[in-house]
Parts: C-alpha cells; structure tokens; sequence
C-alpha cells in the first residue's frame, strides 16, 4: 500500500511546494510527457480551453425564460415537428 503525505492547512510538505509557477507547469508537463508521451501530452492538453465570457451572465439571454412544464411542451412540439417533417420527405 502505497502511503501519501498529508496536504492540509497544518501539514504541508515543503519540497513539494513549488515556488514559481512556470516551474510548476515545467515540471508538470513534463510528468504529463513521462506518462503518456510527448504528442499524448500535448493532444491531452488541446482538450482543455478556458473558453471566454461569462456563461453565469450570458446564459440570461441564452435559455429561454420557461417553467420545465414549458420546456417540456416544447420539446414534445419539436420532436413532433421532426416526425411530421420525416414523414412528408419519404416517398
């Protein structure tokens, strides 16, 4: 059984502290690189995007303003549309 130290407010390790930050992304990514290889690394850390905006405001004008009553009339009436749709484009 492998053993962990302990990280709380009390009891930090201090050699695992590290001081600068582009030394921890250095040395992360290069634990990142022993484990999975330089272009697993590198396509592992593409998947990761900070995006932009701010989603807790902007979703104000992006959903629409409905009770999940509403939302599921809606949805039931969409996928009913789609039905319908597929059904007058068969021959």
């Amino acid at each position: 059984m492998r053993v962990y130290p302990r990280f709380d407010s009390l009891h930090i390790a201090s050699a695992e502290l590290t001081a600068a930050n582009g030394e921890l992304r250095q040395r992360g990514f290069r634990a990142l690189a022993d484990a999975l290889g330089w272009v697993n690394a590198v396509r592992f850390l593409r998947e990761y995007d900070p995006g932009s905006g701010n989603y807790t405001e902007e979703r104000v004008t992006l959903l629409p303003d409905m009770s999940i009553e509403e939302l599921a009339v809606e949805i039931d009436r969409i996928q009913k549309e789609k039905v319908e749709t597929r059904s007058e484009d068969r021959p």
